[in-house]
């Protein structure tokens, strides 16, 4: 919006507990969402008139205060017991929850049958759909040239995240369930999904699939994280 400075929070200096976002009469700096954008805050706040949003959202929170163990012991101190497999079944019960679409990298196809298997075991059916799913071509479908495949000088068989969105959205899930979807593929998944969905894992091939590994090391073994195009 013109005069008005882009949210910055990641950047944020002020002490949790005097924030704006966080207390009454908190402080914020000069790009504080909480203060500078209140058009826009009670705009999404009407999105929770809507009774199925207000309740999809109510539960998220009590599934997120869930998590914590003695809340009632004061000082609370957080204590946490829930991993998030089993946050995403507990939630779907919340939601009542019938149908989980798994939508997964063919990567991650080992942990997809042991996720399937765990969701069956918690009295869930699962429609799952792997990425490759269709068989379009990378060169024929979407134009990548031979040498930027990963197996240069053969048919790919391309991702089809819109192919996996509207297979899930045809047999009718009721809660989605992203694993190991690529950068790029998932949001694909998320713009062409009908039932909402939540992510168990993303893709990151060099750290086993979990990418804030790369954010603790960047103090020192990943350093060239900071430099300019890497």
């Amino acid at each position: 919006m013109k005069g008005r400075p882009d949210p910055k929070c990641a950047v944020c200096g002020v002490q949790l507990l005097e924030r704006a976002c966080f207390v009454d009469n908190g402080q914020g700096p000069d790009f504080c969402p909480t203060q500078g954008f209140r058009e826009t805050l009670e705009d999404a706040a009407r999105a929770y008139a809507d009774p199925q949003v207000r309740e999809f959202a109510r539960l998220a929170s009590v599934q997120e205060g869930e998590c914590y163990l003695d809340r009632d012991k004061p000082p609370f101190l957080p204590h946490c017991s829930k991993t998030r497999i089993q946050e995403v079944c507990e939630f779907a019960r919340k939601l009542g929850a019938r149908k989980l679409g798994l939508a997964f990298c063919v990567g991650l196809a080992q942990e997809a049958r042991t996720l399937h298997d765990i969701f069956t075991a918690q009295g869930f059916e699962t429609a799952s759909v792997v990425c490759k799913a269709g068989r379009i071509l990378k060169e024929e479908s979407l134009g990548v040239r031979d040498d930027e495949k990963i197996l240069i000088g053969t048919a790919e068989s391309a991702c089809n995240p819109i192919a996996q969105a509207r297979i899930l959205n045809r047999v009718g899930t009721d809660l989605n369930v992203l694993l190991g979807l690529c950068v790029g593929h998932d949001a694909l998944f998320f713009k062409h999904a009908d039932a909402y969905t939540t992510v168990l894992a993303v893709k990151d091939r060099v750290t086993g699939h979990n990418p804030l590994a790369a954010l603790y090391t960047s103090h020192m073994y990943c350093l060239y994280l900071h430099r300019p195009g890497f």
